[in-house]
């Protein structure tokens, strides 16, 4: 072990406060772990009055100091002393030719002084000059040496000559005269009295020549915008003026810049009328706002702005974008979906056939055998396209798909009632299923537009279901669910069902059974009137009695499913996760300071979110992009969402006991531990996030606490980055709802922990509870389709049809199901969204870097508590996924619920619970 510390230049007999973790580099000559502030603390340590400087030195990233460094320099009037940097920088795994002439060339370069410059700042102002004590410029000068070395993170050194009135250093600027950016993890200065002090940065570092001003990083001490010590006080000021530009001009890959357009970019009518679409976000149609890009106009609309199409990237401030680790983990996802839609593409291509399956075994096929090539078509393609043989011999491994979690414990569970009934409250959308508080259901849709509200469903279809209970018996004793799609889907019926797809306005009534599982017993199946206000055609399907409604059964709950996929997609997960979060996190940039200490709490909740949404703007919810063609709601699918925006959303209602509440799945109550008795007795979706809303809150609140003391009620209110924030967040990112009266107000302390703990509970557990399924649980499409292409057949209304039903139900089934190509597509797609990457940062996991993220240490340890505690939760969880008791998550042929167990390896597990909305 000497031997290897002597290699790289450490001593063997111990290890400073500079010494990089696994992996990273560091040469140096004699070295020690001393470092002294002036010759009277020399004397003190000799005579023992100092604590040993380890006991200080107990932090993430170090680096050696050589006993050479710690020199007094006397001038003639004052006293300097050299203190010592140690830089963290983050290298490439995979560099190509060019990056690797570029780094060589730098090397040179930086030889002959274009070089990294680097300078410290004081926390004190000069009493002479008025302004910040400052080192005075110093360059990195290891750079060059440091050229060929192997590792993920080397850490470069630079010295800096200060005097000794300088003070604290708290801010360090960097300039990067090389050609190329890189990327610094942290700085670590020691040599001060003060112990050493850590710069966490996390940030890319721009050459001059496209960013001619200096980067600014803020030591890791917090600071509420009062308490700003003078000498940081015009540089806050300055890196937040940066973040959020001017509003003008087209964003540049290099640019950190944070500014909020609106959704106008999702279509491309210079393409073609039909790929044209509404702008979202406005008084027309109210919509978050995104991150601004600045592209030009399209050439046909001045309103739209121009598209970039992949493999290109879309803007995003330049340190939101994936690291390598990410970007390789989506890349293989990527071409993993690429070529598992490959072939079904080329059929679609020369073929004017829509190709269904031809069976269930087809299907199978697609896990055990590979892609298409077993679907009878072989002879097909390969007359024409003889390379796909060899694409499919080459790339077996790739073209097949993994099998679902869903089908691996029962393979015909989805066939069953009362799994179609669990997954409503442990599926992938566990979160649109309500207590039925009123019989019958009843719309809200305008009824002169939309017909009579009442829904079809009467006493008549259920009466029998109901293990001897009344109806109303049944309402009044909480025992009626409803999942009801009706509002949401029927304004765009029409303009669906002109399309490649059929669809209906749904609602479906659940009883709670006495063993505690939930049983469907009516499904009413909507289509809009065919005048307005007239009454609307409905159709209501019960549980099977015979061979003829077994099949009926299965394609309305298949409709139900696609109703459910939708709504799922655009309005739960995209809207209620992603888009809703994203202008929090542009105010966040634009006025929290990295200083602020609520900037701090949030940091690891933003991560990746605006590249993630960037991406999708430019190839999922776009005009003709995956959502449109694989999901029910076709092109009007972003409208869909928005409406739900316009008429539903409400930021405080999105907190799990809120919407608990609101859906009446819950009610309050002050003796639960989480102030809620939920009304399911087995609901394991409300079952463990309350776990996890529970630990999210008591960080939160402990957290505030130590910045904002209930002793000190007007911190809150006095705090002007804090209001801003909020501020703007209402005001700009969601400005169609700025007059809202349900905004929580934000004077108190309670206030803030509610707001806070919503905003990291949508972007971590429900995100997780609402993504990391989609294909583990529904990627096998008969179960789940997300699109059905057929109406239920109807003797009055195709008498055809009807009988070729009867004729051969099976393969009606199966025409009604998405096409090879659509099903595919969706396969591929939900595939590499439900993936874990290997940087993944977890709920509770780890916060590293290379430095500490805070230098508070009661912060430190509230978040420690935090990690016991969903530690803890993930014990709890993992318990009641054995207790049979629980028949939602437990039994023969069942899946555990596991979406909100907070832990996972990298991959595709359906289980896992990020920090933030990363995929």
């Amino acid at each position: 072990m000497a031997a290897c510390n002597e290699i790289i230049g450490v001593s063997p007999l111990g290890r400073s406060s500079f010494l990089p973790g696994n992996r990273s580099v560091l040469l140096g000559s004699k070295q020690n772990k001393l470092c002294f502030a002036s010759p009277a603390l020399l004397e003190q340590r000799r005579k023992g009055r100092l604590p040993s400087m380890k006991k200080a030195v107990a932090t993430p990233v170090v680096a050696t100091i050589s006993e050479e460094v710690v020199k007094l320099v006397v001038g003639k009037q004052q006293q300097k002393l050299k203190v010592r940097a140690a830089l963290t920088v983050r290298r490439k795994l995979k560099e190509d030719l060019k990056e690797v002439i570029v780094n060589q060339l730098d090397a040179l370069s930086d030889k002959i002084g274009r070089n990294v410059v680097l300078e410290l700042i004081s926390t004190e102002i000069n009493p002479r000059t008025k302004k910040p004590n400052k080192s005075g410029e110093t360059v990195i000068k290891d750079w060059y040496e440091k050229k060929n070395v192997k590792g993920e993170r080397v850490v470069y050194t630079a010295e800096f000559d200060v005097d000794s009135a300088f003070g604290e250093p708290g801010a360090i600027t960097v300039v990067n005269r090389h050609q190329k950016e890189f990327f610094l993890e942290g700085v670590v200065i020691e040599g001060f009295a003060c112990g050493p002090v850590h710069f966490p940065c996390n940030s890319w570092v721009q050459s001059t020549k496209d960013l001619p001003t200096k980067r600014i990083f803020f030591s890791n001490k917090p600071y509420l915008p009062s308490e700003t010590p003078a000498g940081l006080k015009e540089l806050r000021k300055k890196e937040l003026n940066e973040q959020r530009g001017d509003g003008n001009g087209v964003r540049k890959r290099s640019d950190r810049i944070y500014d909020y357009a609106t959704y106008n970019d999702l279509g491309n009518p210079d393409r073609g009328i039909e790929f044209a679409r509404p702008t979202l976000g406005g008084k027309k149609i109210p919509y978050p706002r995104r991150c601004r890009t600045g592209r030009p106009p399209t050439d046909t609309n001045m309103v739209a702005e121009s598209r970039i199409e992949k493999p290109h990237p879309i803007y995003v401030p330049r340190d939101e974008a994936f690291e390598e680790l990410k970007q390789g983990a989506f890349s293989a996802g990527r071409l993993r979906a690429v070529l598992h839609n490959f072939i079904p593409s080329l059929i679609a291509s020369i073929s004017a056939d829509n190709h269904d399956f031809q069976g269930f075994h087809h299907i199978d096929n697609l896990y055990k055998e590979g892609l298409v090539l077993k679907l009878g078509l072989q002879e097909h393609l390969i007359k024409k396209l003889p390379f796909v043989r060899k694409i499919q011999e080459s790339s077996e491994g790739l073209l097949r798909y993994d099998t679902p979690r869903i089908l691996s414990k029962d393979k015909f569970a989805w066939l069953r009632d009362d799994e179609f009934a669990r997954q409503a409250v442990a599926g992938i959308n566990p979160v649109s299923i309500e207590r039925l508080q009123a019989f019958p259901p009843v719309s809200k849709l305008d009824s002169e537009i939309y017909g009579p509200p009442e829904s079809a469903i009467t006493e008549a279809h259920i009466s029998g279901q109901l293990e001897g209970l009344t109806v109303q018996q049944a309402v009044e004793e909480g025992k009626l669910f409803v999942v009801d799609f009706h509002d949401i889907y029927l304004p765009f019926i029409e303009r669906i069902n002109a399309m490649d797809r059929k669809a209906y306005a749904t609602r479906t009534l659940f009883f709670l059974n006495p063993i505690g599982t939930l049983k469907p017993v009516a499904i009413e199946l909507g289509l809009p009137p065919a005048q307005p206000g007239a009454s609307r055609p409905s159709m209501v399907l019960t549980p099977p009695r015979d061979a003829t409604t077994n099949w009926l059964w299965m394609l309305g709950k298949a409709h139900v499913c696609s109703n459910d996929a939708g709504v799922h997609q655009l309005v739960n997960h995209w809207l209620r996760t992603h888009a809703v979060m994203e202008p929090f996190i542009l105010a966040a940039y634009r006025q929290l300071s990295a200083m602020h200490p609520v900037f701090k709490l949030l940091h690891p909740h933003m991560r990746y979110t605006l590249e993630i949404n960037a991406l999708a703007r430019q190839s999922l919810i776009n005009a003709d992009g995956v959502i449109e063609s694989c999901f029910t709601p076709g092109a009007v699918c972003m409208e869909m969402s928005a409406a739900y925006y316009k008429h539903h959303w409400r930021f405080d209602l999105e907190g799990l006991p809120a919407d608990l509440i609101r859906r009446g799945m819950a009610v309050e109550d002050p003796t639960q531990p989480h102030g809620v008795r939920l009304v399911l007795p087995d609901y394991p979706y409300a079952d463990d996030g309350l776990l996890l809303w529970s630990a999210i809150t008591s960080y939160v609140r402990s957290y505030i606490q130590l910045y904002y003391p209930d002793s000190d009620p007007g911190r809150i209110r006095s705090d002007s980055e804090l209001q801003a924030w909020y501020h703007e967040s209402i005001n700009v990112g969601h400005g169609d709802h700025r007059d809202a009266p349900w905004w929580p107000p934000l004077d108190t302390s309670d206030d803030l922990v509610a707001f806070l703990t919503t905003l990291i509970w949508l972007a971590s557990a429900q995100h997780a509870a609402l993504n990391f399924g989609q294909y583990p649980l529904g990627g096998y499409v008969p179960s789940r389709p997300p699109l059905v292409r057929r109406l239920i057949p109807d003797p009055e209304r195709d008498g055809d049809e009807y009988r070729a039903f009867l004729a051969d139900p099976h393969r009606f089934f199966l025409s009604a199901m998405p096409s090879v190509l659509q099903a595919t597509k969706f396969m591929a797609v939900v595939d590499t969204l439900s993936m874990h990457s290997p940087d993944e940062e977890y709920l509770g996991g780890t916060r590293e870097g290379a430095a500490a993220w805070t230098a508070d240490k009661e912060a430190e340890a509230a978040y420690r508590n935090f990690a016991d505690e969903v530690a803890a939760a993930e014990e709890e969880i993992k318990k009641r996924n054995v207790d049979p008791t629980r028949r939602n998550r437990c039994g023969a042929g069942v899946l555990p619920y596991e979406l909100l167990a907070p832990s996972s390896p990298p991959g595709v597990t359906g289980r896992g619970v990020p920090n933030s909305v990363s995929i």
